[in-house]
């Protein structure tokens, strides 16, 4: 079972390892707990050796959480319980209950997961310092908030290259470290807000294309991702010269709009591959890319593994997402 636990993990935008507690300086089995403080956030490694069930836990502040290690089963705000797997985070509010189960957890399998615990003013003060400067086009002021309606996602090479920063500044012994960790902090939840935000734009895309300027370029896109998009066609469209749009674009969302354009058509090629009915040229013709060669490389970019290896996974059962 573990073996091809492993299995579905390649590929995936997974923390680095973190050297586990010697068993001599295990204080306990379950939630085994190391902590590393800093000024505006704390830094705790759970580890946990043995199956156990319903294991209760709680911040007093923001937590982003990450696996590194196993696999725990979590359940939280009341939703159904769900699989949390290495490359994958979980963000919960303060005073907020995450209840955990350790199916597979055993002295040679343990699971080991990071909690960033960040303190509730600095999270103010970032999410001000977005409302205050991203809002630059005055006509579509949008209220930078975090939200939760998202709180169990997919690591993308963004956040995973920060968090692993971030574990490298919380256990060091640099007398800077607290200024290197607020600059990681700060874009870490940045960039957790603009996806959140993201994700929330394309659901409003979806069912209000022509209300606003960001939904009706969104809905454009997603109407023409399986053909040639023209950067220049989007920017009339938005009514914005070339640079103006690209600004505004990155402003609203955080990413470019070549960036979003890549991004969904690699997610629209990830369902036509787990259909495993065309080839990879084809999907690559079909999701708008007109070199197969630049597809491969542009899905091993964002997915962290080839279409063709992703393909035998999905068909072998080895691996979801």
């Amino acid at each position: 079972m573990y073996h091809n636990y492993l299995s579905t993990m390649a590929g995936r935008n997974q923390l680095n390892k973190i050297d586990l507690t010697h068993p001599k300086y295990l204080q306990t089995l379950v939630e085994h707990r190391r902590i590393f403080n800093l000024n505006n956030c704390e830094l705790n490694v759970f580890e946990s050796y043995e199956e156990t069930y319903r294991v209760p836990l709680t911040f007093n502040d923001l937590v982003i959480t990450s696996m590194v290690r196993g696999k725990k089963v979590m359940h939280l705000f009341g939703d159904p319980a769900f699989d949390y797997l290495p490359g994958e985070t979980v963000i919960v509010p303060a005073s907020e209950t995450m209840v955990i189960d350790f199916p597979e957890a055993s002295a040679t399998t343990p699971t080991q997961c990071i909690a960033l615990a960040v303190d509730a003013r600095y999270v103010d003060n970032t999410i001000n310092y977005m409302n205050e400067y991203y809002n630059g086009n005055k006509e579509e002021i949008h209220n930078w908030t975090l939200q939760f309606n998202q709180y169990h996602f997919d690591n993308d090479a963004e956040v995973t290259a920060l968090i692993n920063k971030l574990m490298r500044v919380c256990s060091s012994a640099d007398k800077a470290k607290n200024i290197f960790a607020d600059l990681n902090l700060k874009e870490l939840l940045i960039r957790l807000v603009q996806s959140q935000h993201l994700q929330q734009v394309q659901i409003d895309a979806a069912m209000q294309s022509n209300k606003s300027r960001l939904p009706f370029v969104l809905h454009y896109i997603h109407e023409h991702l399986t053909s040639k998009i023209l950067i220049n066609d989007v920017c009339r469209k938005a009514f914005l010269s070339r640079n103006a749009f690209f600004i505004w674009f990155k402003e609203q969302l955080g990413i470019t709009p070549v960036d979003y354009i890549n991004n969904e058509r690699i997610k629209l090629a990830k369902q036509l591959l787990a259909e495993n009915r065309h080839s990879i040229a084809q999907i690559s013709s079909y999701c708008g890319f007109s070199d197969a060669n630049y597809f491969i490389r542009m899905f091993k970019k964002i997915e962290g593994i080839t279409p063709g290896a992703y393909k035998g996974c999905v068909g072998s059962g080895k691996f979801s997402g």
